[in-house]
């Protein structure tokens, strides 16, 4: 991107290089705030009511009030995605408490929300991925408790990833009390005997809008699944493992902590999932 790429902030449409936040901002000061990754495949925004819908939640469990309705919400983005019309983009926003007088940790009164929105082109992925799958490797959990808020608040997740690649892995799967969460920035899903089985939504996990699609995309196609808890000890006897997000949709582990899993090769199921995702967003262009 560059400093002329057209951003949304606090109601104006401006140049990147001008936007500016006041240093006193709280998200910047406490990660006091909330954020959402959209996609949009040919300018049209992929499962916007179900990413708005996650936003208010996680707003609402953090004692904020959205700032906008939902019209006001779909209006806004949608001249934001026009800058680079028909291409495949990432919407990233942010909402953050906003500038408070002093720095104190005490939720402040009377308060106006900072809003923040840039569109850029969507990152190409690496068609390697889907032909050799990605290398994972697991790690301890150790973010904090409410993991089901979308919060800025992602220093343990930065941590995480980057020890994954400094190990050679894309991501990392992270282990929380003998169970498998999820990846560090990705949720998680194994096939077992023929089962998909993802874990359970609560709040040491995100909840995945691309997660909940996959799982309608199951049961559209007569697959099986179920969400239940993943022990750690699973994911060495799994068939096969993926791991999915906005960003990287559907992305096939075929290695794990330097073993191989399905003789290295993206699985079968994972095959005719990945499928039914790219006729789903072929229809949205």
């Amino acid at each position: 991107m560059n400093s002329d790429t057209r951003v949304y902030l606090n109601g104006e449409f401006l140049p990147l290089g001008e936007a500016r936040i006041p240093v006193m901002d709280r998200g910047f000061l406490f990660g006091d705030s909330i954020y959402e990754v959209i996609p949009a495949y040919g300018g049209r925004l992929f499962r916007l009511q179900q990413h708005l819908q996650r936003l208010e939640n996680s707003l609402h469990a953090i004692q904020m009030e959205n700032p906008l309705s939902q019209p006001e919400w779909e209006s806004m983005l949608a001249t934001l995605t026009t800058q680079y019309q028909g291409e495949d983009q990432s919407v990233y926003l942010q909402v953050t408490r906003g500038v408070a007088p002093s720095r104190d940790h005490a939720i402040p009164e009377g308060v106006t929300p900072t809003l923040f929105a840039i569109a850029t082109p969507f990152p190409a992925i690496d068609p390697q991925v889907y032909e050799r799958g990605i290398a994972a490797i697991t790690l301890d959990d150790i973010r904090w408790r409410f993991c089901n808020i979308k919060a800025t608040t992602l220093l343990p997740n930065v941590l995480l990833r980057q020890e994954a690649k400094e190990r050679g892995a894309m991501e990392a799967i992270l282990i929380r009390d003998g169970l498998a969460m999820e990846g560090a920035a990705s949720n998680l899903f194994i096939v077992d005997d023929g089962q998909i089985i993802t874990p359970p939504k609560g709040e040491h996990l995100l909840p995945g809008v691309t997660r909940d699609l996959l799982l309608e995309l199951a049961a559209e196609a007569e697959i099986p699944y179920c969400e239940a808890p993943v022990r750690a000890e699973q994911l060495d006897s799994a068939d096969e493992i993926w791991l999915t997000s906005s960003t990287r949709e559907i992305m096939p582990v075929t290695r794990l902590d330097d073993r191989p899993i399905n003789n290295g090769q993206p699985g079968e199921l994972w095959q005719k999932l990945f499928d039914r995702f790219q006729a789903y967003k072929e229809e949205l262009r």
